[in-house]
């Protein structure tokens, strides 16, 4: 298999624990290998350079900010947006490799599975489809909130039936110290954008977003794992609205205390 026109940009922060699965897995068809880091201290730059990456550290600007860098620093003509957790499949390589030499589209979308405690889910957090695979000349953008981003490009797009593996957490401590943060950082992306709480969603949201994956999603077919992704989306999503309450009530003091 030989290396094809692709740039693959990945942002890191210590990742020593996954960059090297992932590099791995594209190692024989990118002819790019982009890393924006933000101040890795475990070994996440010395693997990367193993594999002949073009290293660049840059200050923290959000999951968008940081991505969007990346993908300027790209100088091939395909572009595959991994993140540092994200290793290929060996049946997606070879659909990547397929596709790229005889294009039909200016983009694909790719499914992610979650490996979890040893175990690759088959239907919690599925379907999981991103686009991610896309031509450099339809201005690719990563757009949304953090830090729930999305790639965006001007062209036509299909699904590719491979998969990315996503080694998402080291364990359920890292999973939930994870859940955690992201509702974090959900919360403050929309309280920045004006986004108000309501006891409803609260109340409601929670319950709903349990139900959708763990009935309607089938992740109970998942065992023991499918309910603990399923309890996580209940926290996670309670948690959201409850940093957004937070955020709004701390706002408020603040214009009350300039006043």
């Amino acid at each position: 298999m030989k290396k094809l026109s692709l740039s693959v940009p990945i942002i890191t922060f210590n990742e020593e624990d996954n960059i090297g699965k992932t590099l791995e897995s594209i190692a024989l068809i990118a002819s790019e290998i982009i890393i924006v880091d933000s101040g890795s201290t475990d070994k996440t730059l010395e693997i990367a350079g193993k594999y002949g990456a073009c290293i660049f550290s840059e200050k923290w600007k959000g999951h968008i900010g940081q991505k969007n860098s990346a993908i300027e620093k790209c100088s091939e003509e395909w572009i595959l947006s991994l993140d540092a957790d994200e290793p290929v499949s060996e049946e997606l390589r070879t659909e990547i490799f397929d596709a790229i030499s005889n294009p039909e589209y200016d983009g694909y979308i790719i499914n992610r599975k979650t490996f979890y405690t040893g175990r690759l889910l088959n239907h919690a957090w599925q379907p999981d489809r991103k686009l991610r695979l896309v031509r450099r000349n339809t201005n690719p953008v990563w757009k949304g909130l953090n830090p729930h981003d999305e790639l965006h490009i001007e062209g036509k797009t299909s699904l590719l039936k491979g998969f990315i593996i996503h080694y998402s957490y080291r364990d359920i401590k890292h999973h939930f110290n994870k859940t955690v943060d992201y509702a974090r950082q959900s919360a403050q992306s929309y309280s920045e954008n004006g986004r108000k709480f309501h006891f409803i969603n609260l109340l409601f949201n929670p319950p709903v977003a349990f139900i959708r994956l763990y009935i309607i999603h089938l992740g109970f077919l998942d065992g023991f794992r499918g309910l603990l992704a399923g309890f996580s989306s209940y926290v996670y999503t309670f948690l959201k609205y409850v940093f957004l309450w937070e955020a709004q009530k701390n706002k408020q003091q603040g214009f009350n205390n300039d006043k």
